[in-house]
């Protein structure tokens, strides 16, 4: 079932979107962008046009009907806020059949929740995805139901890669991501901020500190990449003895940046966990 989708190939690659909102318009921009599906082949529900008008703008077809849907397309992303997404799963259970593959962005609803919720044997994935798929520079994680084969997962990954980087892992480790990834972009725009800061109380005016503070994060992150470099090994790079940088360190060492960072991560996959289990 999986090989026949593949095979398909992106031209006639139908992908389907339940729930409009800014993650699944990332998504279907990324998988346009880098040709994996056309335009015109993605089909998109939402109860009002306030955000249809984006996928309409994308070329993409749109509808009021979730169960529209799933009939035009058997690679179906629910996108909808977690709360709302078992009376949409009861709404288009009706129309599932073993051809379709359902995928869930919901934080914090489990994959036996969503297998419960659905006919018996329906292949499930959930997907965890991060704000910087907008910028198709996305981290995104996936984990598989019970029912999905390799063949699936990787369709599922091929299409995904267009929003960024996009991992299998464990469902145990979906709730991890959220605190690392999820959460982590505001954690990196209060680091990058306080850079910015520091360079503004040093003298810089403020536009040219956020920009520079910005484009170090960027090009740090594509170094550790690019080059699979640990980040202890490029630190200790940069730091010449009795230079700049060894003293600049000592004072993050000081104001204890790196228990706080890990604290956060923390506190941010502990709430995550508490969500799931409500």
């Amino acid at each position: 079932r999986g090989d026949k989708m593949a095979a398909a190939g992106p031209a006639t690659q139908r992908v389907g979107f339940v729930g409009a909102g800014r993650m699944a318009g990332a998504i279907a921009q990324g998988l346009i962008r880098a040709g994996k599906v056309e335009a015109q082949h993605i089909v998109a529900s939402a109860p009002t046009d306030r955000n249809l008008c984006h996928f309409q703008a994308l070329g993409c077809q749109t509808t009021h009907s979730n169960q529209e849907v799933l009939q035009s397309c058997l690679l179906v992303i629910f996108a909808t806020k977690p709360h709302i997404l078992p009376a949409v799963l009861a709404e288009v259970a009706p129309v599932v059949t073993a051809e379709h593959i359902l995928v869930s962005v919901a934080a914090g609803v489990s994959l036996s929740t969503l297998e419960e919720l659905l006919p018996p044997n329906t292949r499930v994935l959930r997907v965890l995805p991060n704000l910087p798929c907008v910028v198709q520079e996305g981290a995104i994680v996936m984990a598989r139901g019970r029912h999905v084969g390799s063949s699936e997962t990787k369709l599922l990954q091929h299409l995904l890669e267009a929003c960024g980087q996009c991992e299998e892992v464990p469902e145990a480790y979906v709730d991890i991501h959220t605190g690392l990834s999820g959460s982590g972009v505001a954690f990196v725009c209060a680091f990058s901020e306080a850079l910015a800061e520091g360079a503004v109380k040093m003298g810089m005016p403020s536009s040219l500190a956020h920009r520079i503070a910005a484009q170090t994060l960027l090009g740090t992150a594509k170094m550790l990449l690019h080059e699979g470099q640990h980040p202890a090994q490029l630190r200790s790079d940069v730091c010449t003895p009795g230079g700049t940088t060894i003293y600049g360190l000592h004072a993050l060492e000081q104001g204890g940046l790196r228990a706080a960072t890990m604290s956060a991560v923390e506190a941010a996959t502990c709430r995550a966990r508490e969500l799931s289990r409500k």
